[in-house]
């Protein structure tokens, strides 16, 4: 291209540079390139930001162009512009409906409509054959910016008043960016695909249909909201939709009514009411991180769930975290104002209590504190989840107290011993993710130099990758996360690692050094399983139900086949039990068959049923969950195997 006084510089992920005319396009420095880059390409990225094909760049720019092998990119590009034609295949089909928003989200895009007819399952497949249609017309999508009077007028004419107000809310700095689905034009910020057929027409499918007030309020029209999801080809469709198809199965609640785990009701939202199976889950599962806790070298202490406000209030929770606080008032006796107090949302400044009895020496350091503690925390009821997001919830909680120089083998113990545990859970890999110092914090460069130092050379003295997360630290410390991928590919993330000399000091946590000076003590936060409430709920859809046998809350059922063997259950019962088996018995007056698909649906990991032969020869016919087979074993051998399977693992 010719250069003049308005030229720019524009730098490729290669490091090469290229000068061109003040204006160009990406999609004109593409076909610079190449012809073939120039088909492929379907966006750009432009100073870290995602660029329309179309946009213009009028400064030096570092850009990479992208096709659709770029994930990310093509994702986003594809969902976006699926929310539009969406849009326009509903305005097609009922020309009387009103758009207003349609952001993407994770795996797909939702579009909401104002329509006084509701939308039926059934309309969700006229409106994919619609889509389908637009994409195959493979319509150009073309892009302008209007001054603001303009835009007014064209929605005010077209009577799509949501958009006239969702003008009012953009900043007057900022474009008004229109853009052109063929015949079809939505105001949105971009960027998009440069015509509808570049939408793959095979790999997206339109989900439900749900309720949204515009805007979020109560008091504003309540809206028709549809949701999709899109991928780059149909076959990672397809498998989304297994995932899902899997999901569903697996869903804790759904398995929770199942197993009869749990139930919650109204009069205590975002709470648990855990009945005997369920509740024998949590303490089998308690019970083993206590006795790996002690084992760590932990000692477990226990402090209470309300506090006054002047500990949050010393704390920094109170300024920062009130919102999420459940305040407690009492009228106490004499006193001349209410006392206010928290149910406490997390256990740190307690436990920073504990260490502040007694003088402590360095010699008491490194110092473990661990608590299975109760919180309480403000959650809106539209982010509630079973028995995953609750307001209230236990988590395996523990403080380590210690000088700097013991900051990287704390946590290289620490890893090690979330390994440990994980691995015993089912879990053998997980993923570390390493966030690194914000912009604003606390602390000197030299301080969070050596701490950062410490961490990557505790992930490294465990022999162990991770991600790095630069600048996503607390504002006083770094912090390691760690993630599990469950049996269907979703990503939980349930420990965590975080180093604290903010709240030490706050709080007046000291300890002598080894010089006679008083120094603060470094705190370390510190969770494995996260909340036990989570936990368990994900280990129920990990493993669909089907727990390790040495957590399931009813581990065997012996089943009679005649009445003539009910003796003999009640004998073969008691023996399980005296070996440490969860045995219980089954004499109903009922088929075996029917006996063993209810126990099934239950989850019950072994029927032993028994009859006239079992009886005689002192055996027992085995059934395992899933396996249709069945084997005759003499009980004594059943007992020691089973004995051997409900032994916790750390105890084996």
């Amino acid at each position: 291209m010719a250069l003049d006084s308005k030229s720019v510089s524009l730098t490729f992920p290669d490091g090469n540079a290229r000068s061109y005319d003040a204006g160009i396009t990406p999609a004109q420095v593409a076909a610079d390139i190449s012809t073939s880059l120039a088909k492929k390409a379907i966006s750009a990225t432009v100073n870290g930001q995602h660029w329309d094909l179309q946009w213009p760049i009028e400064a030096d720019a570092q850009i990479a162009i992208h096709t659709m092998k770029d994930e990310d990119q093509a994702n986003e590009l594809i969902r976006h512009d699926l929310a539009h034609i969406m849009a326009r295949a509903v305005q097609e089909i009922w020309p009387d409906t009103k758009v207003t928003i349609g952001p993407v989200i994770e795996n797909g895009w939702y579009y909401d409509f104002d329509r006084k007819e509701p939308f039926t399952p059934e309309d969700l497949g006229a409106i994919e054959k619609k889509m389908k249609e637009i994409i195959n017309k493979r319509e150009p999508v073309t892009t302008e910016v209007w001054d603001r009077a303009k835009a007014v007028q064209h929605y005010t004419d077209n009577d799509e008043p949501y958009k006239v107000e969702l003008i009012d809310a953009i900043p007057g700095d900022e474009p008004l960016r229109m853009y052109w689905h063929g015949d079809w034009q939505d105001l949105c910020r971009g960027p998009h695909l440069q015509h509808t057929g570049q939408v793959p027409g095979d790999a997206f499918k339109l989900m439900s249909i749900a309720g949204a007030y515009w805007r979020g309020d109560s008091n504003r029209a309540m809206l028709q909201r549809i949701y999709g999801v899109a991928f780059t080809g149909k076959e990672k469709l397809k498998a989304h939709l297994h995932m899902l198809e899997e999901a569903a199965k697996r869903d804790h609640r759904k398995l929770g009514r199942e197993m009869n785990l749990f139930h919650m009701q109204e009069e205590a939202p975002g709470q648990i009411f855990w009945h005997p199976n369920g509740w024998t889950i949590y303490t089998t599962l308690q019970d083993y991180m206590r006795r790996k806790q002690r084992a760590g070298g932990y000692d477990e202490i226990n402090t209470p769930q309300i506090v006054d406000r002047k500990l949050w209030e010393a704390s920094g929770h109170w300024d920062k975290y009130q919102e999420h606080m459940f305040i407690v008032e009492v009228e106490e006796e004499h006193a001349k104002e209410k006392a206010v107090n928290a149910l406490k949302p997390m256990n740190c400044p307690c436990h920073v209590q504990v260490f502040n009895q007694g003088l402590k020496s360095y010699r008491d350091l490194p110092l473990r504190l661990a608590e299975f503690g109760s919180c309480s925390r403000y959650e809106p009821s539209g982010a509630l989840h079973g028995i995953m997001r609750v307001r209230g919830f236990t988590q395996d909680d523990a403080h380590i107290f210690c000088t700097e120089d013991q900051i990287e083998a704390e946590c290289a113990k620490f890893i090690n011993f979330l390994a440990d545990v994980y691995k015993d859970l089912g879990f053998e890999k997980f993923e570390i993710k390493f966030a690194t110092r914000p912009e604003k914090r606390v602390g000197s460069d030299e301080s969070w130099d050596h701490v950062e130092g410490a961490l990557e050379g505790a992930i490294k003295a465990t022999g162990r990758d991770f991600t790095l997360e630069p600048g996503d630290g607390a504002f006083y410390g770094p912090k390691l996360d760690f993630y599990l991928t469950d049996a269907i590919g979703r990503v939980w993330q349930c420990g965590t690692f975080q180093v604290d000399p903010n709240l030490p000091d706050r709080l007046g946590a000291s300890y002598v050094a080894a010089d006679g000076s008083k120094q603060r003590p470094y705190m370390l936060h510190r969770a494995c399983l996260g909340s036990f409430e989570r936990f368990v709920g994900i280990m129920i859809e990990e493993h669909a139900g089907k727990l390790p046998f040495w957590l399931a809350p009813r581990q065997v059922v012996v089943a009679s086949i005649t009445s003539e063997a009910d003796d003999y259950v009640t004998e073969v019962v008691a023996e399980l039990r005296a070996a440490g088996v969860r045995a219980e018995a089954d004499i109903r007056n009922e088929k075996i068959n029917y006996k063993v698909r209810e126990h099934s649906v239950g989850k019950v990991p072994v029927i032993l049923a028994v009859g006239h032969r079992e009886v005689e020869d002192r055996t027992v016919s085995v059934r395992r969950l899933g396996e249709k087979q069945t084997s005759v074993q003499p009980l004594s051998d059943v007992t020691n195997e089973l004995k051997r399977a409900a032994t916790p693992p750390d105890q084996l």
